[in-house]
């Protein structure tokens, strides 16, 4: 294998891997690769290629979504080091196959698989701290994120859901439970190590390559390159308070009102999401964390009260920071091995005890308060026959002090926000109606992690007034469209 040597601002020296990568030598130049050329990626490789009719292809080839479970990749790489990842780009680019980029395997329409090569990072997932600084591979788990840099005393802000790749979470901008007091995934991300469509290696920062450090802050994952590593900047952790309300259905709107003017506008330390779910029954949810006592939580959460009305039911404790991320994940009451997927999927621990699931989902950014009609159009969307939810997250805070063009991520003036979340027979349909029906209140802003492959007009509301940078990015970077996407910048 080709060792990659880089030059002072991370691009291959001379003699380094180059535009289709040492392991690519001799490959076809046209048409479907053949077994030979296969054979060749594979010797190039330090990780691993699993192909149809090996033992581990059933595995390695799915993603958390049964729904994508029919796409039958061509390979899968398993990629050690960003020179294998050198060599996959090539390899690639050389036969003109179409090349999917996985981390956690999440994307919302699929679109971490193919037919051709999924390039996949999970095995590039170290975590070190030095120095209020975290090094995180671009294949870390969130879950591991946050249990090695609790060693330390320290943590980034990040999302919820324990499987979810970093990489993805950071590239589209990175919702999380302590962004109003610290940002963005993508705020706290002071370099990005990118492997680009000529195959070179660079180091992406305010100094050096600006233009993609610029737009792998919210630009999305998959569009410029293969992330491999970023570098955070990291915050001291401490005990926090976390909590969960409910109210009886009957004051859904009431409590939607309350909560939508009180989330946004609260103490930076407070973050909360609203969650209006049916599942058999209906239910209202407000869950949260307090980046301090429970004194002081309590008494934050008693101004939400007075709107809203008393909840039906309380829960409120104060805990450390590792095991509260334990807790928003759904975790609680696993151990970090347990609070990943279990099976034969790749990426995951021994032990794992998460499942996968079958979902649909679409998003809006809510840029303004619903006023009373579209709190009660959204309660009847959700009072409608199936398994749904629709999970508000609250943003403002840190979140909104800054620029919407400072990154790619535009929605810096959005209050909350909104994503619809449906289960099972019936899943796209409920989707659909409750997203149309709510976009007349919402507009037509939606997060790109969220990825819609049914929206219209995706670019202005992914990316609003952005678009047009990252598109003049994409071509100077990509000019060759080695990374696409149907919704590709």
């Amino acid at each position: 294998m080709a060792a990659l040597t880089l030059g002072a601002q991370g691009t291959p020296a001379l003699g380094a891997v180059g535009m289709t990568g040492a392991g690519t030598t001799g490959l076809s130049s046209t048409g479907a690769p053949r077994p030979a050329d296969w054979r060749a990626l594979a010797d190039g490789l330090e990780g691993r290629i699993i192909r149809p009719g090996d033992a581990a292809y059933d595995g390695a080839r799915k993603l958390f979504n049964p729904a994508f479970d029919a796409v039958r990749p061509a390979g899968v790489a398993y990629c050690a080091n960003p020179s294998d990842v050198a060599e996959c780009v090539g390899f690639a680019r050389r036969l003109n196959l179409p090349l999917a980029v996985r981390s956690g395997g999440h994307s919302y329409a699929g679109w971490s698989t193919g037919t051709g090569l999924v390039l996949d990072v999970s095995r590039m997932s170290t975590v070190r701290h030095a120095s209020g600084r975290a090094t995180v591979g671009a294949g870390a788990k969130l879950i591991d994120v946050y249990d090695r840099l609790a060693a330390s005393g320290v943590s980034i802000p990040a999302g919820t859901c324990a499987t979810v790749g970093v990489s993805g979470l950071a590239l589209g901008g990175g919702i999380g439970v302590v962004s109003r007091k610290y940002g963005l995934t993508c705020d706290v991300m002071e370099s990005v190590q990118i492997v680009t469509a000529d195959g070179k290696l660079l180091t992406c920062d305010a100094n050096h390559n600006a233009d993609l450090y610029w737009a792998s802050r919210g630009g999305g994952g998959g569009n410029l390159g293969v992330a491999v590593s970023f570098g955070f900047r990291t915050h001291p952790t401490r005990e926090v308070t976390v909590f969960f309300l409910h109210w009886p259905w009957s004051r859904a709107v009431r409590a939607l009102r309350a909560w939508q003017a009180w989330a946004p506008s609260a103490p930076d330390a407070m973050w909360s999401g609203m969650h209006l779910s049916r599942n058999g029954a209906t239910d209202v949810e407000v869950v949260g964390l307090y980046l301090g006592g429970r004194a002081g939580c309590e008494r934050l959460l008693d101004r939400l009260a007075d709107a809203a009305g008393s909840p039906s039911s309380s829960s409120v404790r104060q805990t450390s920071y590792r095991q509260a991320m334990l807790i928003m994940a759904g975790c609680g009451s696993l151990s970090v091995s347990q609070c990943h997927l279990g099976g034969s999927l790749p990426g995951q621990t021994r032990g794992g005890r998460l499942s996968r699931d079958t979902f649909k989902a679409k998003s809006h950014m809510a840029y303004r308060p619903l006023s009373e009609a579209g709190a009660k159009a959204l309660v009847a969307q959700v009072a409608r026959p199936g398994e749904h939810t629709v999970l508000l997250d609250a943003l403002g805070g840190a979140v909104a002090r800054v620029r919407p063009d400072a990154t790619a991520f535009p929605h810096r003036a959005a209050l909350y926000s909104v994503q619809y979340y449906a289960h099972r027979s019936g899943a796209a349909s409920w989707a659909r109606t409750a997203h149309a029906t709510m976009r007349p209140h919402f507009g037509d802003h939606a997060y790109v992690n969220y990825i819609d492959p049914e929206l219209k007009g995706w670019r202005a509301a992914y990316y609003g007034g952005n678009a047009a940078r990252l598109a003049q990015i994409k071509s100077a970077r990509d000019p060759g469209r080695l990374f696409r996407l149907p919704q590709g910048i």
